[in-house]
């Protein structure tokens, strides 16, 4: 029987006041089961919120810009219990919904989050279709009284993008409301402030109209090369980076590797040097703890992890996303193998959820798969280092006698100056190159 149901924000792990950036769906829309139906984006991450169940959209009840929480009422559903998954709002989400804000300007509190960090998939909806947008996804209110800021989603996101926080930025609309043109001036200014100190200063970028030259396309970028662009330029301009290359010999792990190929096929498991590469990453980072910590908010210490979760980055159609493996240390060749099968099958997919992104030690961009030799991967900030794998090939190797055909691994590791230095960089890629050159000092 076809019944009316709430549909509640389920739990997206430890975020608190997630915004809403976007609403896919409207009252009156047919959806089905695992459909995504709002988008939030929170302050490492954007995920889409599918719907629970088939049916059609009653009421939307939050607008974009709003602010939720697990258990909050996002809307209800016309809807019968055959198809419907065992999600139970609690009792209070329907009767506490968050009321539609007025189309006027958006207003956010002071303390809110800056530019988002690690990104998430998104999914674009399927070709040629249309999605309704809803009728209060102009701009909201967010406010809760006080010293508040007014500004359109849009101008928001692109905030977000420019690193900027919206409280520094004075608005020049009406009643003080922020437009594009006062985020601009803002960069502007504070460039300009920073080169007269000493810091970095930048000059605007020409606007060039490139079709004076010929026939062109405009293609938007991903939400999650937008996103990851965002974080990535963050760690390029305010991580001091260094890169330090080396090379390991993988001869003898490459021989050990395939003589379990048969192993694994058994279990239905690719078993890649990737996977040996972060046992002997996590043995390295064991010798060299530096490189297994994160600067804190004041900059002045240093957080020691005593875990080891390995950051792999994989390529999607839709952007680069970095999964999280964790708990290295503890786990065998053929379960890291397993899990990453998953965890990148996933990635692809764009189902991962936002707490397998986080929470990373140390990350591994491995471009061994499609070649080069040598490249300089940015940091990934809070992490304080990244290893960059590029393919191994032949070489003619000197033993002292004569030279031999040896397997070599083109490592590059780019660091954090501010906890490490290049001593410590050489070090650490020297024992790493010997881990990989024998595996079985992963035992030791």
């Amino acid at each position: 029987m076809a019944e009316s149901k709430i549909i509640a924000l389920p739990d997206v792990g430890e975020f608190k006041d997630i915004e809403i950036i976007e609403i896919l769906v409207a009252a009156g829309d047919r959806v089905e089961q695992e459909q995504s139906i709002i988008v939030l984006e929170s302050d490492k991450a954007t995920m889409e919120i599918p719907s629970p169940f088939d049916g059609i959209i009653e009421e939307i009840k939050v607008s974009v810009g709003d602010r939720v929480n697990e258990g909050d009422a996002l809307g209800s559903i016309r809807t019968s219990d055959s198809k419907a998954k065992d999600v139970a709002p609690p009792p209070a989400a329907a009767e506490t919904p968050h009321a539609p804000a007025p189309a006027a300007a958006t207003e956010i509190p002071v303390s809110a989050p800056a530019a988002a960090a690690e990104p998430m998939p998104k999914s674009d909806p399927a070709p040629g279709k249309k999605l309704k947008p809803h009728p209060g996804a102009g701009s909201s209110s967010a406010g809760t009284g006080g010293n508040t800021i007014h500004a359109s989603p849009s101008i928001r996101r692109y905030a977000r993008e420019l690193g900027v926080r919206l409280e520094q930025i004075i608005g020049s609309g009406p009643k003080g409301r922020i437009v594009k043109a006062d985020a601009k001036a803002f960069v502007k200014s504070s460039m300009t402030a920073a080169g007269g100190g000493g810091g970095l200063s930048v000059s605007s970028a020409p606007e060039i109209d490139h079709s004076k030259f010929g026939e062109i396309e405009s293609v938007p970028l991903s939400r999650i090369k937008k996103i990851s662009g965002a974080h990535l330029h963050r760690s390029w301009v305010t991580v001091p980076h260094v890169t330090q290359f080396d090379e390991a010999d993988i001869t003898e792990l490459e021989n050990f590797r395939k003589s379990l190929a048969k192993e694994a096929e058994k279990k239905a498991l690719r078993l890649t040097p990737l996977i040996f590469l972060m046992k002997a990453v996590v043995s390295a980072l064991q010798e060299y703890p530096d490189f297994n910590a994160s600067l804190d908010a004041s900059g002045e210490n240093l957080v020691m992890k005593k875990y080891f979760h390995i950051g792999i980055a994989v390529d999607t159609p839709n952007g680069l996303v970095v999964p999280v493996v964790r708990n290295v240390d503890q786990k065998g060749l053929f379960e890291l193998a397993a899990e990453l099968g998953e965890l990148s099958l996933r990635a692809r997919d764009g189902k991962l959820s936002p707490g397998e992104m986080q929470g990373g030690c140390f990350t591994i961009s491995s471009l061994g798969g499609i070649g080069g030799t040598y490249f300089t991967p940015i940091v990934n900030a809070p992490e304080v280092a990244i290893l960059g794998v590029s393919r191994a090939k032949m070489q003619a190797v000197y033993n002292g006698a004569e030279f031999e055909p040896r397997l070599m691994l083109p490592l590059g590791l780019s660091y954090d100056h501010r906890v490490i230095d290049g001593a410590q960089a050489a070090r650490f890629t020297h024992f790493l190159s010997q881990v990989i050159s024998d595996i079985r000092r992963v035992l030791l």
